[in-house]
């Protein structure tokens, strides 16, 4: 069933961005990362134009978010203090990403900026990752079923001003980090169409030392926010949110986080873990490959104008 984008001017058939909708969907409920860092590639790959897909995909990470932290909330596992620090950085963090883009867009460099961000930030996170996981999964194996937890090493995050008590997630640390992780992230959803979880849950996990129980939650509560204000930004000042492509990959995801909230229940964390950065490869390798690899229709301009 072929669908007209109107504002992406073209046609796509619309069981196909039901179905990425559910995948992405039931990652984000499994891992607690928007899925916009696999959504949008994949949308580049069915011939979305990427403006179009950033800012629209933007739109669906809010919904597919939303989904997953009213599972996380019925099991109290969102720190809310934490997730409101997060968001106010991720504020000013999006409108610095908006400003970057629209200045990009005029230069007509923003389609590669866009991708070589996806291929750079993909590459690192997929990498350090996936090494990551396997550690956890030896430790596993040799501790007879255990890995021994990674957090609560004390480190220069511990010894900066402005200290705060976050109960739920049982620290007491400096109001810069996270913020400073939330304006990252604020950057990111603007100019790639991502909530940031990628970047954020292992931040969290690694930098701040929150528990990984708390920490998917708290990483979906401060993308929801983050994303429709992005959204919002996008949709007044570039044109560029295409309202029926949203609704597609909203269904999609909103169904799809439910499922994959209760999935990631069932699984172990280095499992998880693993499995996504495989994934996280996967889609840097195809987009660095279309990158570097000559388009199939090269356009040259003659004296007439003639492409």
């Amino acid at each position: 069933m072929q669908i007209y984008l109107p504002i992406a001017e073209v046609s796509v058939n619309a069981f196909l961005l039901l179905g990425l909708g559910g995948i992405v969907g039931i990652l984000s409920g499994m891992f607690g990362v928007g899925g916009g860092f696999l959504m949008t590639p994949l949308l580049f790959f069915i011939g979305i134009p990427p403006a179009v897909a950033v800012a629209t995909e933007a739109n669906q990470i809010v919904a597919s978010s939303f989904s997953g932290v009213l599972a996380h909330l019925k099991r109290k596992t969102v720190d809310l203090k934490m997730g409101t620090v997060l968001l106010i950085g991720g504020l000013v963090g999006s409108g610095l990403g908006i400003v970057l883009f629209n200045y990009l867009k005029s230069l007509g460099q923003v389609e590669l900026l866009v991708q070589l961000c996806y291929v750079v930030f993909l590459g690192m996170i997929g990498t350090l990752m996936f090494f990551e996981s396997l550690k956890a999964i030896r430790r596993a194996g040799k501790a007879g079923g255990t890995a021994p937890p990674t957090r609560r090493k004390h480190n220069w995050v511990h010894n900066l001003p402005l200290k705060m008590k976050f109960r739920v997630s049982g620290l007491y640390i400096s109001v810069i980090p996270p913020l400073m992780v939330g304006v990252l992230v604020g950057v990111l959803a603007a100019i790639m169409g991502v909530g940031g979880g990628f970047i954020m849950v292992p931040a969290m996990i690694y930098l701040l030392g929150m528990p990984t129980k708390v920490v998917v939650g708290t990483s979906l509560f401060q993308i929801i926010f983050v994303t429709a204000f992005t959204t919002m930004l996008h949709a007044t000042t570039n044109y560029t949110v295409d309202v029926v492509l949203a609704v597609l990959l909203l269904v999609g995801g909103v169904i799809g986080a439910q499922i994959g909230t209760r999935i990631g229940v069932k699984m172990k964390a280095e499992q998880l873990r693993i499995l996504l950065a495989l994934m996280v490869l996967a889609v840097c390798g195809k987009l660095a490959f279309d990158l570097l690899v000559q388009p199939a229709e090269l356009y040259s301009l003659g004296e007439g104008g003639h492409s």
